[in-house]
């Protein structure tokens, strides 16, 4: 059976009270049961982790080579700002999808480059919800 790991970053545990207009009102844990129902109606395994925490998303990438066949990420906030992230990402050497609610590109100017994409397979973003479940299939594709 294959295994993803699916990573929430920073601030993405106040979906659904935080910034409605960008985000929407979706909460996480709706997120999560629609990702966990799409996976098994893929007959695959998934681990969902949110943190808030730099470190902790790095250290968390580390551990994926051997026990995860990709990666399904939305870095939020460190999507720009983190090589560490970028960084283990291409060291797992994983496939990764990079996914965001939101359109980084119709944001302000410092949302407009990502550090990840260069080492992610794709990027899907603007679509909310949606994003996260085309990201999951497209890494579906990617891995099969």
């Amino acid at each position: 059976m294959k295994k993803i790991l699916i990573i929430h970053g920073p601030n993405l545990n106040l979906l659904g009270t935080r910034e409605p207009a960008v985000y929407g009102k979706i909460t996480l844990a709706q997120i999560n049961r629609k990702l966990q129902s799409l996976a098994k109606s893929k007959k695959i395994s998934i681990k969902i982790v949110q943190s808030n925490l730099e470190g902790e998303i790095v250290e968390l990438i580390g551990k994926t080579r051997g026990k995860f066949d990709g990666i399904l990420i939305n870095p939020a906030a460190y999507t720009h700002t983190s090589v560490a992230i970028r960084d283990a990402i291409a060291a797992s050497e994983l496939p990764t999808v990079e996914v965001h609610l939101s359109n980084i590109y119709t944001r302000e100017e410092f949302r407009h480059k990502s550090l990840i994409s260069p080492v992610a397979k794709g990027t899907i973003m603007g679509f909310g919800l949606d994003s996260y479940l085309l990201g999951l299939l497209a890494l579906l594709d990617i891995i099969e």
